[in-house]
């Protein structure tokens, strides 16, 4: 896909996707006690990254992303599978939701909770599979 040529589409691209990420990671920490979540959260991000690729192209947008949108789907997948090992390892059923709390310098006290990972890990199959997409289709374009 050839990108657009708009100074007003890559500057608003440039300025929009670090709103869109941080807002998607304030979709997914909240997500897993009210509305939102890993899904909700990961289009978010998935609409930041796409934005950038009509802006620019796919070649800066795969540069821009921390890892190839195949390998991020596969470690989504991985990590939340393995969310519901620790219910396991406590004798309960698979995927039982469970909670620890944790002492962190600075900050205090801390709840970590395998919904929470779970929703980490469905964040990252949405963005790694919408991307995958929307970069293959881009780059038959090209």
């Amino acid at each position: 896909m050839k990108a657009m040529d708009s100074l007003i589409l890559r500057t608003a691209a440039r300025f929009l996707l670090p709103l869109l990420l941080l807002f998607s990671l304030f979709v997914l920490l909240r997500g897993h006690d009210e509305p939102g979540g890993g899904f909700i959260a990961g289009l978010v991000a998935a609409v930041g990254f796409s934005l950038y690729v009509f802006a620019f192209n796919a070649g800066d947008t795969r540069e821009l992303m921390w890892m190839d949108p195949r390998v991020m789907l596969g470690w989504g997948l991985l990590l939340a599978t393995l969310s519901g090992l620790p219910a396991i390892l406590e004798g309960k059923a698979f995927f039982t939701a469970l909670w620890w709390p944790v002492e962190v310098p600075l900050i205090g006290s801390v709840t970590l909770s395998t919904p929470l990972v779970f929703d980490i890990g469905v964040y990252l199959v949405v963005i790694g599979s919408v991307m995958a997409i929307v970069l293959a289709l881009a780059e038959v374009e090209e």
